[in-house]
């Protein structure tokens, strides 16, 4: 296979972080000696988020096995995913805010047209459903766990846990009748004059949430998911807790 060098659009504080968080791990568990350092170990898991560089890519760039680059790529994805806040977490931030943005996005994933459980009908695509916070101005606060269904975004508890919060949140129209501080735009076809002015000025407030979309959309794995859909939620609170702790520091 042909080596060449690459380069990745992330902030060597970004590389920094993640080497931290994986020097205190190996400390933790006692790891005597590794094929790779922690640092190089953060830069081949980047380059897998990032870049979506995939396993055998790795492997040849830097010059270790496909087992080898699995199991680094997994510690460190499970490393930082347990690091993303929490819902309780993410509404202590939030009380903070004015209001918060309830988005969600279809993450495309490689699945074939038997396995319809995961096929978006509206995307028309295979994929899972991520359900985000945001603050006003679009800042991540929040990603809930990867589910197959639009309908399944309620068992997170994010509904709930709004209301608990007595805070305002902006939201699309499948969250229509969830919760009295939830606000959708009017349904509908002939809508009166007071119905689309509300839907004009909803929408403002909503596209702001888009940032945050492309935010998650800046790594390359996510835009063609191609593992296990068991690994998608620690995917994204792993590329959560890196957008967090790199905008926080």
């Amino acid at each position: 296979m042909l080596v060449y060098p690459s380069a990745i659009d992330l902030s060597t504080r970004t590389l920094r972080y993640l080497a931290r968080q994986l020097a205190s791990r190996r400390q933790e568990i006692g790891t005597r000696w590794r094929r790779l350092t922690a640092g190089r170990q953060a830069l081949l898991a980047l380059a897998h988020l990032r870049c979506g560089d995939t396993y055998a890519q790795l492997a040849a760039g830097f010059g270790i096995g496909l087992a080898t680059v699995y199991r680094y790529v997994r510690e460190a994805i499970d490393l930082l995913a347990g690091l993303a806040p929490t819902l309780d977490e993410a509404m202590v931030t939030a009380r903070s805010k004015a209001y918060v943005i309830l988005d969600g996005t279809v993450l495309p994933i490689d699945r074939i047209a038997a396995d319809r459980p995961y096929y978006s009908g509206k995307k028309r695509h295979h994929g899972m459903n991520v359900q985000v916070l945001t603050d006003p101005f679009g800042r991540l606060l929040w990603a809930s766990h990867a589910t197959h269904d639009l309908t399944a975004a309620g068992e997170h508890g994010i509904i709930n846990a709004l209301v608990e919060a007595d805070l305002k949140c902006w939201a699309d129209k499948a969250y229509q009748g969830a919760a009295r501080n939830v606000r959708v735009p009017f349904k509908g076809r002939r809508l009166k004059r007071w119905q689309r002015r509300h839907n004009t000025t909803h929408a403002k407030i909503r596209c702001v949430g888009e940032q945050a979309m492309a935010a998650l959309k800046g790594w390359r794995l996510l835009r063609k998911l191609r593992c296990s859909t068991h690994r998608i939620t620690a995917i994204v609170k792993a590329v959560l807790a890196l957008h967090l702790a790199v905008a926080s520091g």
